[in-house]
């Protein structure tokens, strides 16, 4: 199912964990949310372990950003509509993290508004609508596959989830789909603090190759809870399937190789009050609605027409991911 159906070009219009012992932390249900003050995704932390780990994964990296800044400078567009296949692997300890079909095809309902510029609030007014951008791209459900577990948390930097020697579930096929793994809870492993999800950047090993989310923040209804039960947690992890950074760059006033996303002097939480300004050089407005920040699900609608293009460079011809082609 990995083909790309010639029709329309790209609309530039105007968002880490396994076993240590069961008993030691109850599951998270939606009772429990209320922890989760302000969104966590382990994704920068997760890339640091993984360059440590593989010295070669930055010289890899490195070749991503050069054909990515090519491709953005030829001003080179994909043409048609990239379908990408996603598989589900559901682990579960009960009825209620065993979330229902309905509840996954709710987040591919979300993933494909959301990338595509056609979700509700994707028109709402703000200060950098001639810069959003939407990329035509159609995610497909393609499988779900479930695995009942004695395991409730599952912690980033173990990526046990991903393999099913270590009691998870092996990727389906990594280079031709987007693998989504559900998990009862998500935590890293040096703090014990919860998560909500971390996604795998272009580069990384094909073995943990995808995104995962706790089943808390996967779709909507279901046994998601405010603030994170719109589904834009995954939204934000695919942007770093993707290759997009988060918006602040992971350090104060830093860069996330994007043109047009204002400096951010650091992530933002909640919804920010209309009009809120960075402490950086100049201090610009920051563009706290973008999905790559860490803001509530409803306070996130948008990506830029830079970050379009840079996700849309990593499916080229000549892409880190054009085995998606």
């Amino acid at each position: 199912m990995k083909k790309i159906f010639v029709l329309a070009s790209m609309l530039v219009l105007g968002f880490s964990c396994q076993n240590e012992d069961a008993t030691v932390e109850k599951e998270t249900t939606t009772k429990d949310l209320s922890k989760i003050a302000e969104r966590g995704c382990d994704s920068h932390n997760m890339l640091e372990y993984q360059l440590k780990q593989d010295p070669s994964l930055a010289q890899r990296m490195k070749d991503i950003e050069v054909e990515t800044s090519k491709f953005i400078s030829e001003g080179k567009i994909v043409n048609g509509v990239l379908e990408i296949p996603v598989v589900f692997n559901v682990l579960y300890t009960n009825s209620t993290n065993n979330i229902s079909d309905a509840q996954i095809q709710s987040q591919i309902d979300v993933l494909n508004n959301d990338f595509r510029a056609t979700n509700s609030d994707y028109n709402s007014s703000n200060p950098f609508n001639s810069v959003r951008g939407g990329l035509n791209v159609k995610f497909i459900l393609d499988a779900i596959n479930r695995k009942s577990t004695t395991t409730s948390i599952w912690y980033s930097v173990d990526n046990f989830m991903k393999s099913t020697s270590k009691g998870g579930i092996s990727p389906t096929s990594p280079t031709t789909k987007l693998n989504f793994w559900v998990v009862p809870d998500l935590r890293r492993k040096d703090t014990n603090s919860q998560l909500l999800g971390f996604g795998q950047f272009p580069g990384g090993s094909s073995a943990t190759d995808g995104i995962v989310c706790g089943h808390y923040c996967t779709g909507v209804g279901g046994s998601t809870s405010a603030p994170f039960n719109l589904g834009r947690t995954a939204t934000h992890e695919v942007g770093h399937w993707m290759n997009l950074r988060h918006i602040w760059g992971d350090t104060t006033c830093g860069s996330d190789s994007v043109s047009d996303t204002p400096t951010h002097n650091d992530a933002n939480y909640g919804v920010p009050a209309t009009g809120h300004k960075s402490t950086c050089t100049g201090t610009p407005l920051e563009m706290y609605m973008n999905y790559m920040d860490y803001t509530d699900d409803r306070g996130m609608y948008m990506f830029s027409s830079g970050q379009v293009s840079r996700m849309a460079a990593i499916f080229s011809s000549t892409g880190s991911r054009r085995s998606f082609r």
